[in-house]
């Protein structure tokens, strides 16, 4: 199929997709989501890829979902209509995790929300000196579309990280937390994640895909996709609550932006 938001080719063994909304930082909205679904299909049903590496356009990995949750939130259909939305979202970040292929993500700049998210589902993360990561959906009344943190970097790191909606984390703090495996100057980047893919395709196919198969199981043992299934409910839940707060706040941020959103919530605590 031919792609209007994000590019697939094909590096040897290695099909690169990458997103392709530049003007947006790379935010990913919906015919983006269907495009990588299309695009991962892709790559897992051609016997010549071994991996796949993700990346981003121009001057960020991506800023995140776009997640358009329409305006009558409390309504039965509205939250019907929420729950296929973040189901949609949460299903493609988990294609990188559960494809049977080996996959790579090369970020850089930003690496922020669900993006992130997606970035960590990766079985192998490159991150650029200077990307700054983090989760700021609480900031905006929002809830976390795929809680896979708690299962990567553990549930103290991965709290504070959440709750506080810290999106300023440095490259170099996202390697220790072991949200990244390598940090390298943003030139090296891509050509590093691709080394790296590269090194894991030269490798015996099926042991590479067993392997992988069995570190995810043992996840999956401990109840991962459960977990990921009940906090996409409590996400719902989130999405579909209206509160006075929550309507001022969203009324400043339609009328004056997040910034000045954020900053009325924070005068309100006397931060």
């Amino acid at each position: 199929m031919s792609y209007e938001h994000i590019l697939y080719e094909t590096r040897g063994p290695i099909a690169v997709l990458t997103l392709h909304r530049p003007e947006k930082l790379n935010a990913i909205h919906a015919p983006m989501v269907a495009e990588l679904g299309a695009a991962m299909d892709a790559a897992e049903a051609d016997p010549e890829v071994r991996a796949i590496l993700l990346r981003g356009a121009g001057r960020a990995f991506s800023a995140g979902f776009d997640l358009d949750m329409g305006e009558d939130r409390g309504d039965a259909g509205a939250v019907d209509f929420l729950r296929r939305e973040l189901r949609r979202d949460l299903d493609v970040i988990m294609r990188f995790w559960d494809s049977p292929k080996p996959t790579v993500a090369a970020v850089h700049k930003y690496c922020l929300g669900s993006a992130m998210e997606m970035a960590v589902a990766c079985d192998v993360t490159v991150a650029a000196e200077g990307c700054r990561f983090g989760a700021p959906e609480v900031r905006f009344g929002s809830g976390i579309v795929a809680l896979i943190l708690p299962w990567v970097i553990g549930p103290k790191q991965a709290k504070e990280l959440l709750l506080t909606g810290d999106d300023q984390v440095s490259a170099e703090r996202a390697l220790s937390l072991g949200l990244v495996n390598r940090v390298v100057p943003e030139a090296q980047c891509f050509d590093t994640a691709l080394a790296l893919a590269l090194d894991i395709a030269a490798n015996d196919r099926i042991a590479v895909a067993l392997t992988k198969q069995g570190i995810n199981r043992s996840l999956e043992i401990m109840g991962m996709r459960q977990a990921l299934l009940q906090g996409l409910e409590l996400d719902v839940v989130v999405e579909a609550s209206e509160t006075p707060e929550s309507r001022e706040f969203n009324a400043i941020l339609a009328k004056e932006g997040p910034k000045a959103a954020i900053r009325w919530r924070r005068e309100r605590m006397g931060r």
